[in-house]
């Protein structure tokens, strides 16, 4: 079994790269993060839309490139390397894949041209608080029209023009549809650790909604759609935590001390060998999450655990080492080194923070076992 990109993927990430290097280098990410009135990077946003990034999974009968899955990851890589401070995940991830999941015809129909064209900015809207979410916490109520409920923080909840929210429906929970542009919707930025991409508070009262999916499915399709976001989001903590290692292996071998580059000194050496091999066990696991979303194998559940706590601990050692190499540089405002951590930080809660994670990874295994 083949588990590596095709030539044609390979090839698109290279593009991908040399465009996101010119167009969003770290310059780019501190005007979003050194300006409190910008939310994010509009014109990246609208490039990022001509480029048909945003369709790249969306079927061509409804505007898309018609590419696939493992497209998507290749491209989230791309996206995390830069850090890339737009909605690409709360609209490429999150919006397109519950419409593409649990959408009618009808609704595929009206709102995945609008992603494929850039016309709209998704929302993923589950958390009410702490705590992972379920039916014994969620407040949020649908009565099958209408919305009514808090929640925070929601991922570019303050730009988004769409919304996906876990509601609850009498004893069960729903996925449904809002857009945020209806009466009844109010919003309220919140501060988080990366203000590159920008949180939200959102209340419904009495906001029209839309069912996704049959009544009393939700959540089941909650969990089916945070498996498939969980493989995407993997890539792109992959993605920040290679350049992470890369920063840290470019400063050891340029940065001198006591007449030698400090990448010869054996605390170094271990820093960046351990590095590595976290990177290389969530590669691994990324890939096989690719592999599992790509074909809806029957394993994705297993793999996208393993691919989302592998991934969240190598980008978070990796962005944490890589401060330490550069030691009391490494900890200033002009070093990019906190800009990754930041980022790591925040996308290690997204969509369940690791210990969600690694109950699920549990349940799956032993699932699996059992069988």
């Amino acid at each position: 079994m083949n588990f590596d990109f095709s030539e044609d993927q390979k090839y698109l990430a290279g593009e991908a790269r040399k465009f996101l290097s010119a167009e969003c280098p770290t310059s780019e990410v501190r005007k979003v993060l050194n300006d409190d009135k910008v939310a994010y990077h509009k014109d990246l946003w609208k490039k990022v839309g001509e480029m048909g990034w945003l369709g790249a999974a969306i079927p061509e009968e409804h505007g898309g490139l018609g590419l696939g899955m493992l497209e998507m990851c290749v491209l989230a890589e791309e996206m995390g390397r830069a850090i890339a401070p737009v909605p690409f995940a709360s609209t490429a991830y999150y919006l397109t894949e519950a419409v593409k999941l649990a959408g009618s015809d009808k609704q595929k129909a009206a709102i995945l041209p609008q992603i494929a064209a850039g016309e709209v900015i998704g929302a993923y809207a589950a958390s009410e608080g702490p705590g992972a979410p379920d039916a014994s916490n969620i407040r949020t109520t649908f009565d099958g029209k209408t919305l009514t409920g808090t929640k925070i923080p929601v991922t570019d909840g303050d730009i988004a023009t769409h919304a996906v929210v876990l509601a609850k429906e009498g004893k069960g929970l729903e996925l449904v549809l809002v857009d945020l542009s209806a009466k009844g919707v109010s919003r309220k930025v919140v501060q988080t650790i990366d203000p590159t991409r920008s949180h939200a508070e959102i209340t419904f009262d009495g906001a029209p909604a839309e069912r996704l999916g049959a009544k009393g499915d939700g959540e089941r399709l909650n969990t089916e759609l945070l498996d498939r976001v969980a493989v995407l989001l993997a890539f792109e903590q992959l993605g920040g935590a290679s350049v992470c290692l890369d920063m840290a292996n470019d400063y050891a071998k340029n940065r001198y001390a006591f007449g030698r580059p400090i990448g010869g000194n054996q605390a170094i050496k271990h820093k960046l060998a351990d590095m590595y091999v976290k990177n290389e066990v969530a590669r691994s696991n990324a890939y096989y999450g690719a592999w599992a979303l790509s074909t809806d194998a029957a394993e994705l559940p297993e793999a996208a655990a393993a691919a989302r706590v592998a991934a969240s601990e190598a980008y978070w050692f990796a962005s944490k080492e890589n401060i330490q190499t550069h030691g009391g540089m490494g900890f200033t405002w002009e070093v990019d080194c906190h800009l990754f951590y930041r980022r790591a930080k925040l996308l290690a809660v997204q969509a369940g923070s690791p210990k969600v994670w690694k109950e699920k990874l549990v349940r799956a295994l032993e699932a699996k076992n059992a069988a």
